[in-house]
């Protein structure tokens, strides 16, 4: 046995998007790759949601997100967690720039909250800090978890977070995650 599996279990939630090939698979994956590892479990899962992409140059024009939101349940530390993101990210293809931020990509999972913690660093920040302003994340998170209470700086409801929020970029649902990724 690990000092992890006597790890208490936290709960967070994760951002998905996905805009290039098969978008719905590329989602899915994320899902079933999270379940598959014995320090997540994944409680909750939202509809997939489309949303155009955000572009912040004239560069090109980049194809419809498909965003979802899942609620796991883990064992892991903040920064172990986003390290199996960044994997299961990676074995969908994703590469990762530091010199373009905002790009087309297979796949990325956010860690958006994780229980209560609050923290700032330069490899992560907890609650998401542009999640009170994105729209794509808030309507997923609102299906699943309306009543959740982000920690500060928010300290307010998904559901408040939403009614508030001045993101007017069109998001829409787009279907169910396919059955066999959701855990009830």
């Amino acid at each position: 046995m690990t000092a992890q599996d006597h790890r208490e279990k936290t709960r967070a939630a994760l951002a998905l998007g996905s805009n290039v090939g098969d978008r719905r698979s590329h989602l899915r994956f994320a899902v079933e790759e999270l379940g598959k590892r014995p320090e997540i479990s994944v409680d909750r899962c939202s509809s997939i949601f489309i949303s155009e992409a955000h572009v912040l140059d004239d560069t090109k024009a980049q194809d419809d997100y498909l965003n979802a939101v899942v609620i796991v349940e883990t064992s892991l530390e903040p920064t172990e967690l986003l390290t199996a993101c960044l994997e299961i990210e990676k074995e969908r293809g994703r590469t990762r720039s530091e010199s373009v931020r905002w790009k087309s990509r297979t796949l990325d999972i956010d860690l958006l909250v994780f229980g209560r913690l609050r923290l700032d660093s330069v490899q992560l920040s907890i609650p998401h800090p542009r999640m009170a302003d994105r729209r794509f994340v808030l309507e997923p998170l609102f299906e699943i978890a309306p009543d959740l209470k982000i920690p500060a700086p928010f300290e307010q409801t998904v559901q408040y977070l939403l009614d508030h929020c001045k993101d007017r970029a069109h998001v829409e649902w787009y279907s169910r995650m396919s059955q066999e990724t959701r855990t009830e």
